[in-house]
């Protein structure tokens, strides 16, 4: 019945070849349980944000593998979902602003904003209005998200490491710490990550983290759990169930629930196109199978996340590398969700790389080198985008916070389109961004003074 429901004979896949995709994707993937706690449980300036980081793994693990066994039953597709990178920051940044401006429970309002964003996405997915959000962005908006929070990423990255001291408006080279164990840690784990992954081994990122993990265990900056290796997260405050869905409705909020959304679709358009492409599960006409119940199960896979208490949980695009071992059914993906289950009793192991910064700090400057490759589908040649685009990528790692980045180019991108005399050409949504996004600088960071 299975082989029947997943159509095996028809993709020309068998049972192993399924099975060992599925580990191959979650290997490229396992990085974020290693990371996501790390970020979640911190400001972008290393300030606690109020989460806790055991209840972000469990969040994590339960909504990865929830969200990745939906796509895998009912979309039939061999892409495992988790949290996002770029998203999560883009969480952290949030619950740092919202905190300053004097909001009480920040997290908990961060988390439902992540939740409503989730459910805007559910409807989006639901009634088909995926053409609408398409055009309301121009490409070279898009893509500038991803730029200027991949520069973030790094700068956060390379901040880890001990290269860089870096804070708003003063980043140097910290000279007088080459030659500490965090330096030494992060340049073993980016030669690692960096040799895998130009020789297309599969789990480079994770690869550059256990090579890591056992330099700075080596060095003693690091050392193993006394207790047993195996039991799961110890929980001190939990965030599962705790979204403050009353304080979400306020006018604060809504420019954050409109980025998230745009930016979980984006993801996971791009994303489904990209590995269905791959895998050879376009149709005759070019178009996605299936598309709707993919959107859904990752939208309801943010949903879900929310309400356990993680960020925005996205298709991820390392799913081709499963395609790339022959992965082509949603079995890859049930195998993928199982191993993040699996993945779970193993916390004590995950809590300690997570508490030594530098381990991850080469996969944050990796993936962010990844994610800036998106600057080449900005337009330069008009400057009524690259001018915004530009702002924004400058200005998040500039300001240390992905909204403020984004409020600079958003802002921008409406005056930029009238000045050159591109009014009646510009989507009606660009307007109304920029006008959300100077009532934040008015009315959120001020507060702040």
């Amino acid at each position: 019945m299975l082989k029947s429901y997943f159509e095996l004979e028809k993709h020309q896949t068998t049972w192993f070849t399924e099975i060992f995709a599925g580990i191959t994707t979650f290997l490229t993937m396992a990085y974020i349980l290693f990371v996501q706690p790390a970020v979640l449980s911190n400001t972008p300036s290393g300030e606690p944000s109020g989460l806790d980081a055991g209840a972000v793994l469990l969040a994590t693990c339960l909504a990865s593998a929830a969200a990745t066994l939906l796509m895998g039953l009912w979309a039939r597709y061999p892409i495992g979902l988790a949290p996002g990178m770029g998203q999560n920051f883009f969480f952290a940044g949030m619950v740092a602003a919202l905190a300053s401006a004097g909001i009480e429970n920040a997290w908990q309002t961060g988390l439902a904003i992540v939740f409503v964003a989730g459910i805007l996405f559910v409807l989006v997915s639901l009634f088909g209005v995926r053409q609408w959000l398409i055009e309301a962005m121009s490409p070279s908006q898009r893509a500038t998200i991803a730029v200027g929070i991949g520069f973030f990423i790094a700068l956060i990255g390379l901040k880890h490491s001990g290269l860089l001291q870096a804070e708003p408006y003063a980043i140097g080279l910290d000279t007088g710490n080459l030659y500490s164990v965090e330096v030494g840690t992060f340049c073993v784990a980016f030669v690692v990550t960096i040799f895998c992954y130009v020789r297309g081994i599969p789990g480079s990122v994770l690869a550059g983290i256990v090579a890591a993990t056992i330099f700075a265990a080596g060095m003693g900056a690091i050392t193993f759990p006394e207790s047993s290796l195996v039991s799961f997260p110890e929980i001190e405050t939990p965030a599962a169930f705790q979204l403050d869905l009353i304080g979400v409705f306020s006018a604060v909020c809504l420019p954050y629930i409109i980025i998230l959304l745009f930016m979980d679709f984006f993801d996971t358009t791009g994303t489904l196109v990209a590995v269905a492409e791959r895998a050879g599960l376009m149709n005759e006409e070019g178009e996605l199978e299936r598309s709707r119940p993919a959107m859904m199960s990752d939208a309801l896979g943010t949903v879900f996340g929310a309400a356990l208490g993680t960020s925005t949980v996205t298709s991820y695009i390392e799913s081709a590398t499963g395609v790339e071992q022959g992965g082509r059914t949603g079995m890859t993906a049930v195998v993928i969700a199982i191993c993040f289950l699996l993945a779970l009793p193993f916390s004590p192991i995950i809590a300690m790389v997570a508490n030594f910064p530098p381990i991850t700090a080469a996969a944050l400057v990796f993936v962010g080198s990844l994610m800036a490759q998106a600057v080449r589908n900005i337009d330069w040649e008009d400057v009524s985008e690259s001018i915004p685009a530009f702002l924004v990528i400058v200005g998040i790692p500039f300001t240390f916070s992905i909204a403020d980045g984004l409020a600079w180019g958003f802002i921008s991108y409406p005056l930029a389109k009238i000045f050159a005399g591109k009014f009646k050409e510009t989507h009606w949504f660009s307007y109304l961004l920029g006008i959300l996004f100077v009532a934040y600088f008015l009315f959120l960071r001020s507060g702040q003074a």
